[in-house]
């Protein structure tokens, strides 16, 4: 095995390096300047993109060696194609200024370190049985047999160096921000296909966002991101909701004209597994016959002999109905991950009274291992399993139903597959139709009407688009999205519900949902499975992390830093 420097002495080096290297470059003096002023100057003044573009192809800037701009996704760092559709200026410069404080899904930093006492240190490319594929900031790929290997550790802290900033003038940094900024997808690489138009229209007036009490869902600690991920309401309990933060607190509040209260329902922390890529308490539902049995249900990641594994628990309300029972809780799934990323995070009872849940292919990004079509494994699916009976070997029972029950080394539990990372699905309470949301990877993010034994096609296809022959397989048919948008309106699918509040409403029958990371919210109305209308109609002022709907039909939307919205569709129309 090839010989490397410790991880500490590597990181020390590289960001010395990389800081005389731009020093270099650009002729300045080693003055230290903060961030701060670098990052008015960007967002105060227009750049040169000509020169922006210099600097980031000069290999002694690092930029180019790390991040690719074509879609390949061929280097350590995240690929910028469209990365100014993506992100907006402030968040393109908080990215540069502070590189670990929001590290992209699939590329935090991993080291592995070997029997013989090295270590190596870069991004996941690939991990199976025989091998880790490690690529470093020189963007050469390196093998490590699993044999070899003594430990695998990930870090919250990005490849990239802290300080690069530092070794530009505040013009040259607006510059290389400028180029990030111009840098969008062109009309010709997207997809001809009317579920997936290349213009959104917005309506005429948004609908109103208002948030619904007066002070965010945070830790005490000061967190500068919070994690929010799940809000549902408790059946049976008008004005109750459980609320989620990602690393393991539940919070029971009381909403009423006069007042809200809140305390903290449940405390998962010591258990939840958060520090890394989107894992963490990710999402609650609710027994069919909660009153009842007061059984509730999570979905939450744990990490154990560094793997990340899902878990999926059910857990009883005390009696009272006002915390949790105290009970143990009961296992009912545990799927392990690959990577750290892609682990889905939504689970729902559908009309039939079973529980569905879905799971992302786990990484290494684009699914190298065809995780999403091999039917042997539960990763890149949707999942139905019956709670309230147990097959022999388990602790719950596969619904005579599904379509792979009887199937030779097929999973049963499996309902659909050819996922990429599910971000939210939903039952339409009226009609019954399942709509899941899956979070693509270079160019689409997409919207599905799921039937059981579908498949959705990752990655074979991104959306509409061809993505890979791979694991294409000679007549096989694969499930088209309903509706996918490109890099111009986000990057990160967050699915929603079908709005079934006033019937008098233009909203009425329509599907909203929206993207994390642009906040834009959408709604989209299909007939026979056939997209006949998307529209932007809004925007939240938070991350968009989860939506939520109570038993009157009203809809929420959930912000990552903490606040909680209800959408107001009043004064807006639907056209």
């Amino acid at each position: 095995m090839q010989s490397f420097p410790s991880k500490k002495r590597c990181r020390r080096t590289l960001i010395i390096t990389s800081l005389l290297a731009l020093i270099s470059l650009t002729g300045l003096r080693a003055d230290v300047r903060t961030p701060e002023v670098y990052k008015e100057h960007a967002l105060r003044h227009d750049g040169d993109v000509s020169k922006g573009k210099a600097l980031f192809n000069d290999a002694r800037a690092l930029c180019s060696s790390c991040h690719s701009v074509d879609g390949s996704a061929s280097k350590a760092g995240p690929d910028l194609f469209a990365a100014g559709d993506a992100f907006g200026r402030r968040d393109l410069i908080e990215s540069v200024l502070n590189p670990s404080g929001t590290i992209a899904p699939g590329y935090g930093t991993i080291t592995v370190e070997a029997k013989d006492g090295t270590s190596v240190i870069g991004t996941l490319k690939q991990k199976n049985d025989a091998k880790i594929e490690l690529m470093g900031v020189d963007g050469k790929l390196v093998s490590i047999p699993v044999a070899d290997i003594e430990k695998q550790s990930g870090s919250p802290v990005s490849l990239m160096p802290e300080g690069l900033f530092a070794g530009f003038t505040r013009e040259e940094f607006t510059d290389l921000i400028e180029y990030l900024v111009s840098l969008k997808q062109p009309e010709s690489t997207t997809a001809s296909n009317a579920g997936a138009p290349r213009e959104i229209p917005t309506i005429a007036h948004p609908v109103d966002l208002k948030p619904l009490f007066a002070e965010p869902f945070v830790l005490p600690r000061g967190l500068a991101e919070t994690g929010l991920s799940s809000f549902r309401q408790v059946p049976g309990f008008p004005g109750v909701f459980l609320v989620l933060h990602q690393k393991g607190t539940i919070w029971r509040t009381e909403k009423t004209a006069a007042s809200e209260t809140r305390a903290v329902f449940l405390d998962l922390e010591v258990e939840v597994f958060s520090d890394r890529g989107p894992n963490g308490l990710l999402d609650v539902t609710f027994h069919p016959k909660f009153s009842e049995n007061r059984k509730y249900y999570l979905f939450y990641q744990v990490l154990e002999n560094e793997q990340v594994v899902t878990r999926i628990v059910e857990r009883r309300f005390s009696e009272d109905f006002k915390g949790d029972s105290g009970e143990p809780a009961r296992e009912l799934m545990k799927i392990a991950s690959v990577a750290e990323d892609h682990s889905g995070g939504c689970l729902a009872f559908g009309p039939d009274g079973f529980l569905y849940l879905v799971m992302g292919d786990t990484g290494p990004h684009h699914d190298p291992n065809g995780h999403a079509q091999n039917l042997a494994l539960l990763l890149g699916k949707m999942i139905r399993i019956d709670v309230d009976n147990r097959d022999r070997g388990l602790a719950y029972a596969i619904p005579t139903e599904n379509p792979f029950r009887n199937q030779p080394n097929v999973r049963p539990e499996i309902w659909a597959y050819g996922l990429r990372n599910p971000w939210r699905f939903c039952f339409d309470r009226l009609t019954g139709d399942l709509w899941v949301a899956d979070v693509g990877q270079d160019r689409a993010e997409e919207v599905n009407l799921v039937h059981g034994g579908e498949n959705f096609g990752w990655n074979i296809y991104e959306g509409f688009e061809p993505f890979s022959n791979q694991y294409r397989l000679e007549g096989k048919e694969y499930t088209q999205p309903l509706f996918a948008y490109h890099r111009k309106y986000g990057n990160s699918i967050t699915g929603g519900h079908v709005y079934r509040g006033d019937k008098d409403s233009s909203f009425y029958g329509v599907y909203v949902c929206g993207d994390y990371n642009s906040k834009l919210l959408f709604g989209i109305t299909q007939k026979d499975g056939v997209l006949t209308a998307a529209r932007q109609i809004g925007a939240i002022p938070q991350r968009l992390v989860s939506f939520s709907e109570d038993e009157a039909g009203d809809l929420y939307a959930i912000g990552y830093e903490g606040m909680i919205y209800k959408i107001d569709f009043t004064a807006a129309k639907f056209q």
